[in-house]
């Protein structure tokens, strides 16, 4: 067996003993549960009052639900999630459809169906919506690792060979290099080793190096001689994001995927509402809903009826069936249309593997934030391409692993670490144009060699008379960290009253008519529904627009004023998965002109990166006790 053939297989064990492990998480934490089990634990909602339902742009089925049973309690619930709505009781024979949440918001829930038609039994018995184990994501990097594995004398055996060091990575320099003005030179430089690259181009991106910026433009240069191209990321976040920024550039995008997975801002770009906004639409759907009486009409008849009933019956069924075959066909041929005519298409790692574009083979597929992606989910749009770039940041967050087996078998390692180790020619972006320079001094000097420079114009901004950077410190303060016993998350409440204290000062610094940007983020999910909680409470702050946020919620954005809370206080030093660097890297990167960071030294200080950060506080920012911000009767 060959090293490819070898890494490759143990590659593909690794992530079966990650689906395995999911799988059985999933199942001991839900499945075996009773009714009022899984209502407590908040992995169902069960009954449920139906507020709405219609349809969404290309005619998909959706419902409003709201629960009654536990009502504000925790759940598990988020938008994107795949669940299955039913009439019925648990584990008894219902009618059932699955769905995608659309959003939920305190006790309503919407779901976007995986159908075309609004069941018939809304208004009948109970109601219930349990969270699904979501197999297809496996299922499809499965099939692309497969493909990558059996790949011979093709594109992809080489495009496979070239990630994994076996043959060279060529590019083609042009007579005269591209220099956009608005680009700086690193930035240039990555875009003319996209152009040139005639195979694979990887561009390293720390925060606030305009990583983005330099895709769109080189996506922008690319769109005048490649007919459509690929771009793709992890995440619908960072999907959406792309496709604003390309549309804001003149190109014609279109957004594959579910659109319950969609920003509302961007609808108009997706393919159900590109074929709602089609003329011909209207024609589709008369033909779609004859289609759809036929069939009613059909099911009047009972079983005993005679020969002419059964003739009509036959008729109504078969023309129903060539009625719903002409409208597929006219609705695919507005998909090709569609399609055909986009500069740029805009998907998922997933979504690339959507039917749709089964017949398209791409030019060139760019994969951004591909440092956060399993190797298994970025081979799915390289199978479709004959170039490739991938963009992202390795010392950033990386990809979910749920097994540690799997870790310890390499499903950790992405292939954009694996290109830089192994590939000639990686662009890195220095020019930082995010965040002044006292917040960026530490990710800079830990993570990056000190290669990063503050551009001039944000190097000093600031807000208020201390410098951009504050730690504020709980040591001593009796702020234990609590546990929520139902979802194992922490939470430190104290610690939220210290931070509190400070924003109410700085907001004498404010100036008048001009609102900075305000999030405060932590790595613990309980914690962050806490804040969220105390800040809708408290009148003082509501004039203030302030997001709350986990750190893996916030990547990829940033305030000009950032609070990150640590939470964990305890005598045993114990700070949890707050050892995940990469987390923390983005975390310190959010914030453009005030960054503050409240936690006890005493737990974090045994740790030699959070012992270097206490240093770097110490001595280029600012370090406070949080006794200055204990109010005393």
């Amino acid at each position: 067996m060959s090293a490819i053939d070898k890494e490759l297989s143990q590659l593909f064990d690794a992530l079966q003993e990650e689906k395995t492990q999911d799988f059985e998480r999933f199942k001991d934490r839900i499945q075996s549960l009773s009714l009022d089990e899984k209502r407590k634990q908040g992995y169902t909602w069960n009954p449920l009052e139906i507020l709405s339902s219609g349809y969404t742009y290309g005619e998909r089925a959706f419902v409003v639900v709201q629960r009654h049973k536990g009502s504000n309690e925790p759940h598990h619930f988020r938008s994107g999630k795949t669940v299955n709505f039913y009439c019925g009781q648990p584990g008894v024979h219902k009618p059932e459809r699955t769905g995608v949440i659309n959003f939920v918001e305190k006790n309503k829930m919407k779901i976007v169906l995986n159908s075309r038609d609004l069941p018939d039994w809304l208004s009948v018995g109970m109601l219930g919506v349990d969270l699904l184990f979501d197999e297809r994501t496996y299922l499809e990097m499965e099939k692309a690792l497969k493909a990558v594995m059996e790949a011979k004398g093709n594109r992809l055996a080489e495009l496979r060979d070239i990630f994994l060091g076996k043959q060279e990575n060529s590019f083609q320099p042009s007579d005269i290099p591209v220099n956009i003005p608005t680009l700086n030179e690193f930035q240039n430089k990555a875009t003319n080793q996209i152009l040139n690259s005639q195979d694979v181009a990887i561009i390293h991106g720390p925060p606030g190096t305009g990583k983005t910026t330099t895709l769109v433009q080189a996506i922008k240069l690319l769109s005048k001689r490649e007919m459509n191209i690929l771009v793709t990321a992890p995440s619908n976040t960072a999907v959406d994001l792309l496709t604003e920024r390309i549309a804001a550039e003149g190109l014609k995008v279109t957004r594959i995927g579910n659109i319950s997975r969609v920003d509302e801002s961007l609808i108009q770009h997706t393919i159900d509402a590109q074929l709602s906004a089609h003329p011909e639409s209207k024609n589709i759907k008369k033909v779609k809903i004859q289609a759809a009486e036929n069939r009613r009409n059909a099911r009047r008849f009972k079983r005993k009826f005679g020969h002419e009933e059964r003739n009509e019956r036959r008729h109504l069924l078969q023309e129903a069936k060539e009625l719903s075959a002409w409208a597929n066909h006219l609705e695919e041929r507005l998909i090709d249309q569609i399609l055909s005519s986009s500069n740029v298409i805009t998907a998922t790692l997933v979504g690339a593997s959507n039917k749709i574009l089964s017949s398209i083979k791409f030019r060139t597929a760019i994969i951004d934030e591909a440092a956060q992606a399993l190797e298994p989910a970025t081979w799915i749009p390289i199978l479709k391409a004959s170039k490739v770039i991938l963009a992202g940041d390795p010392l950033q967050l990386p990809p979910t692993i749920k097994s540690m087996k799997a870790k310890s078998m390499g499903l950790d390692k992405t292939l954009i670490e694996k290109s830089i180790e192994r590939l000639p020619m990686i662009t890195l972006l220095t020019m930082q144009y995010r965040m002044n320079k006292t917040i960026m001094g530490f990710s800079n000097q830990h993570f990056y060699q000190n290669a990063l420079v503050a551009n001039e114009a944000n190097a000093n901004i600031n807000i208020g008379d201390t410098p951009g950077l504050v730690f504020i410190d709980t040591a001593g303060c009796g702020f234990d960290e609590r546990v929520n016993p139902k979802f194992q998350s922490r939470f430190n409440p104290d610690e939220f009253s210290i931070l509190r204290e400070h924003l109410y000062q700085l907001t004498s610094y404010f100036v008048e008519g001009e609102q900075p940007q305000l999030a405060i983020i932590s790595p613990y999910r309980e914690q962050v529904e806490y804040i969220k909680t105390a800040v809708k409470e408290d009148e003082s702050l509501q004039e203030l627009k302030i997001r709350v946020d986990t750190i893996d919620g916030f990547q990829g954005q940033e305030s000009d004023i950032v609070y990150i809370s640590l939470v964990r206080s305890n005598s045993k030093g114990d700070i949890g998965f707050l050892k995940d660097y990469r987390r923390m890297n983005v975390a310190m990167t959010r914030a453009k002109k005030k960054l503050i960071i409240i936690g006890d030294s005493a737990t974090i200080g045994g740790d030699a990166f959070y012992s270097s950060f206490l240093e770097y506080a110490d001595q280029k920012g600012l370090y406070q006790s949080a006794w200055e911000y204990i109010r005393t009767s």
